[in-house]
């Protein structure tokens, strides 16, 4: 019986956060240039996404480009950034079939103007589906996402909009990209890394780690289905003990 079998519906992660990692690895393994490894790591953003849609997870997150990327060298900057703008365009019709949105997260005004402007339009054009949520964190960093809540925070108590005094993690949370998403309740990063790397740092205060020696280019759907299976036998407890839960 296959990992898909073996998953309870009932019981399905609502949100999946993923850290792709290994692309690099992967084409250097091969003999190939560090954007071969990229390219190839497309492939398996859609056997993950159109898994989700299948078994119905609502709300999958990728972490595509993080702030520190900036710093990689400008030939595998400009490769992603191409990369991303070409994925982009040729994968919203695919989007739609499977009813799946597009979402983004990030300081997205960092990015160049034509992967905004594509970016946009593919989130528009995806806007009234509902099978499942895909979201891009592009440029994204938990730290900026926090100072930037605080300042937007501080600005609304300099105006008085806000008592300090009201400010409570759930007034704090609404101010985060993801105010429309529940945290996720699990979170995947392949290559064999044991890290989150500045990753949705608030949200994941709960989440279930789950974390794999397999390159990202090699992660598909069974491999999305291992580690749901692997989640589901866990006891989530939130501070409490077993027999409070049973």
């Amino acid at each position: 019986m296959g990992f898909k079998e073996q998953i309870d519906k009932s019981r399905l992660p609502e949100h999946i956060a993923i850290i792709m990692d290994g692309n690099g690895r992967w084409a250097k393994n091969q003999g190939k240039f560090r954007s071969f490894g990229h390219e190839s790591g497309v492939l398996s953003v859609k056997d993950i996404v159109e898994g989700c849609a299948d078994i119905g997870v609502k709300y999958l997150t990728i972490y595509a480009f993080s702030t520190e990327n900036w710093n990689r060298p400008i030939e595998e900057v400009n490769a992603l950034m191409e990369l991303l703008i070409a994925t982009i365009n040729n994968e919203t019709d695919t989007l739609n079939k499977n009813n799946v949105r597009l979402n983004a997260i990030g300081d997205i005004a960092s990015l160049p103007q034509k992967c905004i402007d594509d970016l946009k339009s593919a989130m528009e054009e995806t806007s009234k589906n509902t099978s499942c949520t895909l979201t891009l964190a592009l440029s994204y960093s938990a730290r900026w996402e926090i100072v930037e809540a605080a300042k937007k925070l501080a600005r609304q108590a300099l105006d008085q909009k806000i008592n300090i005094d009201e400010i409570t993690e759930k007034v704090f949370s609404s101010q985060l990209t993801t105010v429309d998403m529940p945290d996720p309740e699990l979170m995947i990063r392949t290559s064999g890394e044991h890290r989150i790397s500045n990753y949705l740092l608030w949200q994941m205060a709960y989440t279930e780690f789950y974390f794999t020696e397999t390159l990202w280019p090699d992660f598909r759907k069974e491999d999305l289905f291992e580690a749901i299976v692997d989640y589901q036998k866990r006891e989530r407890r939130f501070g409490k003990i077993s027999e409070q839960l049973n």
